[in-house]
């Protein structure tokens, strides 16, 4: 189990099965407040639209009320960038890949300095959730 850091957000390999590892994810979000609002089944997606074969991958939309209640109250507007993104999938080795969003990354797109605390805190706990799965 490995976790590094990207511009773009963390990412955690995981030595269990898929479908072990979208659970597993899921409480450790659930740990740190997150909620899993969407959770979009993209190789369901891609085979049903597309007739395409691809490997197993999800997208969760994780969202932790009292951030979003803030972030929300302080720019109407940055609901378009919730819920956070975390995504599961399965590469062509077996192993797992979980990578989780940067919130300070995502919300750095808007000049709002006031949500600056907001994306911190889900930093963090984005981080500790990260941390708890490697």
């Amino acid at each position: 189990m490995t976790q590094t850091n990207q511009a773009l957000g963390m990412m955690v390999y995981l030595d269990m099965d898929y479908e072990t590892a979208v659970e597993k994810v899921t409480a450790a979000l659930k740990d740190e407040g997150f909620g899993v609002l969407t959770e979009i089944d993209v190789k369901a997606t891609l085979k049903k639209k597309l007739d395409v074969d691809f490997r197993p991958y999800k997208i969760l939309g994780a969202c932790n009320p009292p951030l979003a209640h803030k972030a929300l109250t302080l720019s109407p507007e940055i609901g378009l960038l919730l819920p956070c993104n975390v995504t599961v999938s399965e590469e062509e080795n077996g192993r797992i890949l979980v990578h989780l969003i940067n919130p300070e990354v995502m919300l750095g797109m808007v000049d709002i300095p006031e949500l600056a605390d907001v994306a911190c805190d889900a930093k963090e706990r984005f981080e500790r959730v990260a941390a708890a799965l490697a």
